[in-house]
């Protein structure tokens, strides 16, 4: 595809060469003036000698020819005839009847050109420069008649761009691709539909996390429907103007009707489409002009008009409840964060037409990859291939996927940062007592792997792998959860009778999860199953900017002690255990100290561990990895792997 011709580069040029050539123009008049010019005493001179035989007189200059038939340039005073400077310089009658004296007079552009020359390239300039104003000026204004139309892209079509992926190149999210091919369907073949009294659906909204293949997926849509897809972004209706964007709306929804049957992608509308009355500027506010011209458009659709409008967000709670009544977005497709089952695929799919060893285990890779999203997984291939190419490997292995992950969730390995020595035993057996405790308490996950060695911003971490994918988590997994966050922090006091800020962002996530426990999952025995405190919203400036408290001030301190008492609890039975299990704690931190990193078949074999049957070896269930120091949600969901680490 050729690339249009800049208009400004064009005259520009133009300009440039005008100028050098009026300037050169100049120059060279003014070198032909002032060719071979000589003193008018070398001109007497030559008279006398009989050098000279020809003069030729134009105004104040003279043309000399000598005898040689060479012409040489002079100059004689003004107002004053040649013949009397010359008797002045001492030239006879006799030696100036020898000479060939003619007079012409110079012509008008003669006198005029020098003049013209020097004054008109620097007129010529402003004035093409005030003529590229004016004309910018035009086009500006132009312009400006402009706003109103749409800047969607365009696939497909006759005119569009091809868009070349399919349902074939989008992996996990079955279910979700199940309900778009019936809306392929519904484009291909209407008629079916309506022949049976259905009515096609007018809007499809796809809600999820960031990364999980919304955009990836209404491209499938494009991909497979082979329909015109007008593709934009909520934040391009948004101007300085008032009302634009609600043109801009009806110029989109006018190009998609003349090519039904279409679909209209509107990618992020969360930012047009939030809750109306809750932000600045009232009814005037230029996102509700646009989102009352969006429900408009949907609502005018004729029947038998094939333009079906797909839209994607990740914050479905802030949209205005009427984009999600039936009649406009119709369906509503959650994509989800993929289990362990879609993670593999997913891996699959990227991990296709790369060099990867043929020993990698996509399965172990899904397992330790929870929370993942599809780009995640993405940027972990990636990462993994860049691993393996700075090693010089001619295939990616496992243990390059491994430091793929590890970099993913803590950032790259900092091998040079140096420690004291001190500071290297407080991280040693900061770590082995998370990784002893959690290997003590049943209801706490195995460790698959402890390291001292600095990522990102941690100073260490310990890995935890569950045995089976759960949405659900019991009272019980969350004290075992805080004995594990606390295992470091207790590990620290009873080693070297001191405590470091090692240990801060433990108890950070320790006391920001016992509030959870009390406040949001209604596990306190004192307070009962009732949710605490409410977040206000303030849409115009931005999601959950403040928290309400709807509880009296008894009830504050009574939440203040139950978490106090979730806390000291659990710091009691990580101290419990490191008492009981000092010999354990002294080996696993001179492990640490020498290796720097454990295995989890090195740390079963120290530990004394037989080592157990993975799930996946028993009745092939889900695998999946999660972190030391924050808990599963309460509801369904896959957390994102996280760690224990010491900063």
């Amino acid at each position: 595809m050729k690339k249009p011709k800049n208009p400004f580069s064009r005259n520009f040029t133009i300009l440039i060469v005008v100028v050098a050539l009026l300037i050169g123009g100049g120059l060279i008049f003014q070198n032909e003036e002032e060719t071979e010019e000589i003193p008018f005493s070398s001109v007497a001179q030559g008279i006398q000698e009989n050098r000279i035989k020809k003069i030729e007189v134009k105004g104040n200059a003279l043309t000399i020819t000598t005898i040689s038939d060479e012409e040489q340039k002079a100059r004689k005073e003004a107002e004053v005839s040649l013949t009397e400077t010359l008797k002045n310089y001492g030239v006879t009658p006799e030696q100036l009847a020898t000479l060939d004296i003619e007079t012409k007079d110079a012509t008008g552009w003669e006198k005029a050109a020098p003049i013209l020359l020097s004054i008109l390239p620097p007129i010529l300039l402003i004035g093409l420069l005030l003529w590229f104003i004016l004309r910018g000026a035009q086009k500006g204004a132009g312009q400006a008649f402009s706003f109103g139309q749409a800047k969607a892209k365009m696939f497909g079509g006759k005119q569009g761009m091809k868009q070349d992926v399919t349902f074939r190149d989008v992996a996990g999210e079955e279910e979700a691709i199940e309900e778009l091919k019936e809306i392929v369907e519904f484009l291909k073949t209407p008629k079916k539909f309506l022949n049976m009294g259905a009515r096609i659906p007018r809007g499809v909204m796809l809600m999820g996390p960031p990364g999980t293949g919304k955009t990836l997926l209404a491209r499938a849509v494009s991909g497979e429907a082979g329909v015109p897809f007008y593709s934009i972004s909520g934040s391009e209706f948004v101007e300085m103007f008032v009302g634009v964007g609600a043109a801009r709306v009806r110029d989109l929804f006018q190009n998609a009707k003349k090519t039904a049957p279409s679909i209209i992608f509107i990618d992020e509308i969360d930012a047009v489409g939030r809750l109306r009355g809750a932000g600045l500027g009232g009814g005037n506010d230029e996102r509700e002009q646009t989102l009352n011209q969006i429900l408009s458009e949907m609502d005018g659709f004729e029947q038998g008009v094939n333009v079906i409008v797909i839209a994607a967000t990740n914050r479905p709670d802030v949209l205005d409840p009427a984009l999600l009544r039936p009649g406009r977005f119709d369906r509503r497709i959650l994509i989800d964060l993929p289990d362990i089952q879609a993670r593999k695929n997913i891996l699959e799919l990227h991990t296709k037409g790369k060099p990867v060893a043929k020993d990698i285990d996509i399965h172990l890779l899904a397992a330790r990859t929870p929370g993942f999203s599809g780009a995640d997984l993405s940027n972990l291939v990636n990462e993994a291939a860049i691993f393996a190419a700075r090693r010089n490997k001619a295939k990616i292995e496992q243990q390059d996927m491994y430091d793929a992950i590890e970099k993913v969730l803590l950032g790259p390995e900092r091998k040079t940062r140096t420690y004291l020595q001190k500071d290297k035993e407080t991280a040693a057996y900061h770590e082995a007592g998370h990784a002893l405790v959690a290997t003590i308490l049943p209801d706490s996950d195995p460790v698959h792997k402890i390291s001292i060695i600095s990522r990102g911003r941690a100073g260490g971490y310990t890995l935890k792998l569950p045995e089976s994918e759960s949405s659900f988590r019991t009272l019980a997994e969350f004290e075992a959860e805080l004995a594990v966050m606390l295992g470091g922090y207790v590990a620290e006091e009873l080693t070297f009778k001191e405590l470091t800020t090692g240990a801060s962002d433990d108890l950070k996530k320790a006391s920001d999860l016992a509030r959870r426990i009390v406040t949001r999952y209604g596990m306190s025995k004192k307070l009962g199953p009732v949710v605490f405190g409410e977040r206000d919203e303030a849409v115009f400036l931005g999601k959950e900017l403040s928290e309400r408290r709807n509880y009296s001030e008894e009830v504050a301190k009574i939440i203040d002690e139950e978490v106090k008492r979730l806390i000291i609890a659990a710091q009691e039975t990580a101290e419990k255990i490191l008492k009981k299990e000092t010999g354990q704690l002294k080996k696993i931190a001179d492990a640490l100290l020498e290796k720097e990193t454990l295995e989890k078949e090195e740390f079963e074999t120290l530990m004394g561990i037989a080592p157990k049957k993975t799930s996946d070896e028993k009745s092939d269930s889900q695998e999946s990895a999660k972190p030391t120091t924050q808990a599963k949600p309460s509801v369904p969901a896959s957390p994102r792997q996280e760690k224990t680490d010491k900063e």
